[in-house]
C-alpha cells in the first residue's frame, strides 16, 4: 500500500463501514457549516439519471478538492460516491418529509427500479470514476406496511426512501447488479480505483 490513508468526503456511516471492509484506513473531510452540501444535489430539467448522479459526484469531489486545500490537510486520495435512485427515468432523491417518503414507496412498490451509485477519486492531479447501476423489484406494500416502515426512520436521508440493509430488505423481492452498491459504495468498482491509484495491492 503506497498511501497511508484516503480521506472519504461522505456522512454515510454505510460507506465507512464499506471502505472497513477493503481494510482501507481513512478519515472523514466533512462539509463545514459554510457549505451547502445539498444544493449540490439538485437535479437540472431533463437531467437523465446516471448524468444526474456522476455531475453530483463530480460537484461534492470538486467541493471535497477545495474543502481539503482551504483547510492545508496532509496530501492524501479523496473519495466521493453519490447514489440516486431512478422509476422510469425519474430521479428519486433524499425525501423532504415522511409524506414525501411515503409517497415515493407507494411509487416504488411493486415495481424495479434502478439503483446508480457513482464512485470518484481524486489523486493528485488524476480524477479517476466509476458508475454501478443496479436493478430491485419492491414486493406490493399496501399502505399500513409503508407507514409502519416510514414510522421507524428509516427512510428519511435515503435515496428513493429506503435502505436495503434495513428493515426495506423485506420488501426486496430480487435484486441484480451490486448490493454494496446499493447500500452506497459498490465494492468491485472502488477497489478498482483504489488499486489504480496505489491505495489497494493486489
Amino acid at each position: 500500500m503506497t498511501n497511508n490513508f484516503i480521506y472519504l468526503a461522505s456522512q454515510s456511516p454505510r460507506r465507512r463501514q464499506l471502505l472497513e471492509q477493503l481494510d482501507v484506513r481513512h478519515e472523514l473531510l466533512l462539509p463545514g457549516p459554510d457549505e451547502d452540501a445539498e444544493a449540490l444535489e439538485a437535479v437540472l430539467p431533463g437531467e437523465a439519471p446516471d448524468a444526474y448522479v456522476q455531475r453530483v459526484t463530480g460537484l461534492k469531489l470538486d467541493a471535497a478538492v477545495a474543502r481539503h486545500a482551504r483547510r492545508g490537510l496532509p496530501d492524501a486520495p479523496i473519495l466521493c460516491s453519490d447514489t440516486t435512485v431512478a422509476l422510469d427515468g425519474r430521479i428519486y432523491g433524499k425525501p423532504d418529509d415522511a409524506r414525501h417518503a411515503a409517497r415515493m414507496l407507494a411509487e416504488l412498490a411493486g415495481r424495479e427500479h434502478a439503483v446508480l451509485t457513482a464512485v470518484a477519486l481524486q489523486c493528485g492531479a488524476r480524477r479517476l470514476a466509476a458508475l454501478s447501476v443496479s436493478q430491485v423489484r419492491f414486493a406490493a406494500m399496501s399502505a399500513a406496511q409503508i407507514a409502519a416502515y416510514v414510522a421507524s426512520g428509516e427512510p428519511m436521508g435515503k435515496a428513493g426512501a429506503y435502505g436495503i440493509q434495513g428493515r426495506a430488505a423485506a420488501y426486496v423481492e430480487h435484486l441484480a447488479g451490486s448490493y454494496s452498491g446499493i447500500m452506497g459504495l459498490p465494492m468491485f468498482e472502488t477497489a478498482q480505483l483504489l488499486r489504480q491509484a496505489g491505495v489497494l495491492g493486489v
